[in-house]
């Protein structure tokens, strides 16, 4: 158990090596890095749990919200290698799920939605998301609800997130829309803060360039049409070699030559 534990504790600091470029050393990490305190205590406040000391897993928990600003409840499950990079005002609710590898910033919520009445029909119902192997989550963002955020998604800074993320796809704005990657190289790659290097693909702003250019094709093809239907009312028509009147002048020249006044222009003063 205690080789087990220290393997655990050793993970956790490469982990945050690799991930954090501020980290200059194990030492430093090991004394000054809150998220990995919180980490610490949270394994003691689950054992607690686990063994139906509640009350003490709980006091503990409160204690290291306390000297460490993150709070997560000692029912969480949380996997390994876990960074919670800087970590002030990071809340994780009872039953919220992570998995390995995840990196979670300052500021986010993994809460539940449920309304506070008949609470008591809530007690050991799934309340809190799920987050599989390798999401990022960047600050501000609120994870909320029983929902599922996919194994390698990326949550972008200060969204709401109220319904199921697939794997490897990126969720930003409030309400959160999701935006599926566009490369497997991208999907794979490390987010700070969940948004990825360059222009961030907003959801809303490509719906709206894709109306736009077909407004566009649209507006060419009714102007297109336009012009040939000037064309045919007021031009000869394609193919006509005779000058052949339009119709309805043919009809008036018609009925002037039944009526005997073609070539008497005097009769119609």
């Amino acid at each position: 158990m205690a080789t087990m534990n220290f393997k655990h504790f050793a993970e956790d600091i490469d982990a945050i090596m690799a991930r954090d470029p501020a980290a200059r050393s194990r030492l430093e990490v090991a004394l000054t890095y809150p998220g990995f305190h919180a980490l610490l205590w949270h394994r003691v406040s689950s054992a607690l749990w686990r063994s139906n000391w509640r009350v003490l897993a709980r006091f503990v928990s409160q204690a290291a919200r306390v000297l460490t600003g993150i709070e997560i409840h000692p029912g969480a499950t949380i996997g390994r290698r876990l960074f919670i990079d800087h970590g002030m005002g990071v809340v994780i609710g009872e039953t919220a799920e992570i998995g390995d590898d995840v990196t979670l910033y300052q500021d986010i919520t993994l809460g539940g939605i449920s309304p506070s009445v008949n609470s008591a029909a809530q007690v050991n119902k799934k309340r809190h998301p799920t987050l599989r192997d390798r999401v990022i989550v960047g600050a501000g963002a609120q994870v909320l609800g029983g929902i599922t955020v996919g194994e390698g998604a990326k949550i972008g800074a200060n969204a709401v997130v109220v319904t199921d993320v697939p794997a490897g796809a990126l969720a930003v704005g409030i309400p959160a829309k999701v935006s599926a990657p566009r490369s497997q190289q991208a999907q794979s790659d490390f987010a700070a803060y969940g948004l990825p290097a360059g222009a961030v693909p907003d959801p809303v702003a490509r719906a709206i360039e894709g109306l736009m250019d077909q407004v566009s094709r649209l507006q060419a093809r009714v102007g297109m049409l336009e012009g040939e239907l000037n064309g045919a009312t007021n031009g000869t028509p394609h193919g006509d070699v005779t000058g052949a009147r339009p119709a309805s002048e043919a009809t008036k020249v018609s009925v002037e030559t039944q009526s005997g006044q073609v070539d008497r222009p005097e009769s119609r003063l």
